[in-house]
């Protein structure tokens, strides 16, 4: 099949609202821009965005009826000839919607992990992903690059916490079924960052340290901290800090809250009044039971020390002396409310 060679756009037009990954200048030379069949590319099994919003599809859709996509898709070749989407996917959604039938790409040979580390970073770097994505992603990213499963690669984590910590050694074995890539970094021609294979690092933790550093999002300590949590969330929070609902600090918060009408009440609350963090554990607190003081129970504990301990308080003058007291002001209380 014959490739039609798309002519760019004027740079005015790359202000409209499908301005996509890659600017002119990056592909006009080293990455030429090809027209495909929208038919021909079929998406990844492993993305890490996996919620759009339909408003803004739908507006997207309307942008690119009327102008076309104004920048390129980023694929890869497949075996069987078709291509794999790398980046644009909303752009993707939407020319689909608008039925185009061809759409111009950049076509790039790329390994499963290259593929998945430029469409995670570049997502990153335009913060296109919510929390919870993000999370997902730096995990695949640190599964692809330490070449073990997400469990081992969270294991991982935990132990580089605790051995921070101090409440480990460091006589830490890689466990990993390849060698690791050291902090060598290099860019790639779109101008995302990827991590290279040419340096063998002596150990996973310094793989991860330069993969967080690679991200530039936050440090592996507060992906711990702050992230992982994420994971454990109950389905309809996770939702909704999916759809951008709600903050992922307040999704936390909300989480804490073990029953499950108070929880869901508390969610759909946060969601429609816009509760701030403070408002949110205000309400958590003020919801908690207050403890009472339980006279009876304390009274029959006293009672029961008192049996046990009354050959040492009989035979101790000063200590019979003040029990007496006691008692008698015990039973000077009870006979005034009589």
């Amino acid at each position: 099949m014959n490739r039609k060679k798309r002519v760019q756009p004027p740079p005015e037009r790359t202000k409209l609202k499908n301005v996509g990954l890659f600017k002119e200048e990056r592909v006009s030379n080293t990455s030429p821009v090809t027209t495909i069949p929208i038919s021909e590319i079929v998406l990844p099994k492993s993305q890490p965005r996996r919620y759009f919003d339909p408003k803004k599809l739908e507006s997207l859709t309307r942008s690119i009826k009327k102008y076309g996509i104004l920048e390129p898709l980023l694929v890869r070749s497949l075996p069987d000839g078709r291509y794999e989407l790398v980046a644009g996917e909303r752009r993707y959604h939407s020319g689909k919607s608008a039925a185009l039938s061809e759409v111009p790409v950049v076509i790039k040979e790329l390994s499963d992990r290259e593929a998945f580390q430029l469409s995670l970073i570049e997502n990153l770097q335009r913060e296109d992903l919510n929390p919870l994505e993000e999370t997902e992603g730096i995990l695949e990213l640190l599964s692809l690059e330490l070449q073990n499963d997400r469990s081992e690669v969270v294991s991982l984590l935990y132990r580089m916490q605790n051995l921070a910590a101090g409440k480990i050694t460091d006589n830490f074995i890689s466990n990993s079924k390849e060698p690791i890539t050291d902090n060598v970094i290099s860019n790639s021609q779109e101008g995302a960052k990827t991590i290279t294979d040419n340096v063998i690092s002596k150990n996973p933790i310094e793989a991860v340290k330069a993969i967080f550093a690679e991200v530039g999002r936050m440090t592996w300590e507060s992906f711990i901290v702050n992230r992982l949590p994420l994971l454990k969330l109950p389905e309809d929070i996770k939702q909704a800090l999916m759809k951008g609902q709600i903050e992922y600090t307040k999704a936390k918060a909300i989480a804490r809250v073990a029953e499950l009408t108070a929880r869901k009440n508390l969610l759909a609350e946060a969601i429609e009044q816009s509760l701030s963090l403070q408002q949110i554990r205000q309400r958590i607190k003020d919801s908690r039971p207050q403890k009472q003081d339980n006279i009876v129970t304390r009274m029959e504990s006293t009672y029961k020390q008192v049996k046990k301990a009354k050959k040492l308080l009989l035979n101790n003058p000063k200590k019979k002396k003040k029990l007496e007291s006691l008692l008698a002001q015990i039973e000077k209380l009870i006979s005034d409310d009589n």
